[in-house]
């Protein structure tokens, strides 16, 4: 049965979100080709009529996850008088901790970002030069260089906690890297020296 161009277009549109959540829980490698398309309540055979490759779709799913991403920093932001300190407390959060299929892209994907085509790592270098940017606009010091070193300094900081508080079973220490974290962001962000 052939299918509309209006529902073709939001059959791939379907496509790209679920495999956006599933790489970001499986990896690249970590699910197959059927098992995105079922995910997305569609068969095997359509994929090929919407995308190239599975490199297609993981550049696709790639920037709809880091966008996701840079969108859900400004609305953090926007909702509070202290926009870095929102940031903050979502992005170094047991909450975010948990979200493993909607998380941090750059969390769940960056290894395996780092092993694919110029074209797949594309997404996540926008999408890092984004946050540097959302990072900057938060702190109105750090207007030297674009982006700044403390833009650059915060981002690795808080995507290397969130990874390393993931692997963690211990629950205490999980939580202390949050927590060491953030107040090494706020430090940075303030300009302070190192103690």
């Amino acid at each position: 049965m052939r299918v509309s161009r209006a529902q073709a277009e939001e059959n791939r549109e379907t496509v790209i979100n679920v495999a956006s959540r599933l790489f970001r829980e499986h990896g690249f490698d970590g699910i197959g080709l059927k098992d995105l398309m079922k995910g997305a309540g569609l068969t095997q055979g359509g994929f090929y009529k919407q995308f190239s490759s599975k490199d297609d779709l993981a550049v696709q799913a790639s920037r709809r996850a880091m966008e996701s991403a840079t969108r859900r920093w400004s609305a953090a932001a926007a909702d509070d008088s202290d926009p870095l300190e929102a940031v903050i407390k979502f992005y170094l959060s047991t909450d975010h901790r948990g979200e493993k299929a909607e998380g941090c892209p750059i969390v769940a994907l960056g290894s395996d970002a780092t092993r694919q085509s110029a074209e797949v790592k594309r997404p996540f270098e926008d999408g890092i030069r984004a946050h540097f940017e959302v990072l900057d606009e938060l702190m109105t010091d750090a207007k030297s260089s674009n982006p700044s070193g403390k833009a650059m300094a915060i981002l690795s900081l808080m995507v290397g906690a969130v990874t390393l508080s993931r692997i963690m079973d211990d629950e205490r220490l999980s939580q202390g890297i949050l927590d060491a974290a953030a107040g090494e962001v706020r430090r940075i962000a303030r300009g302070d020296s190192i103690a």
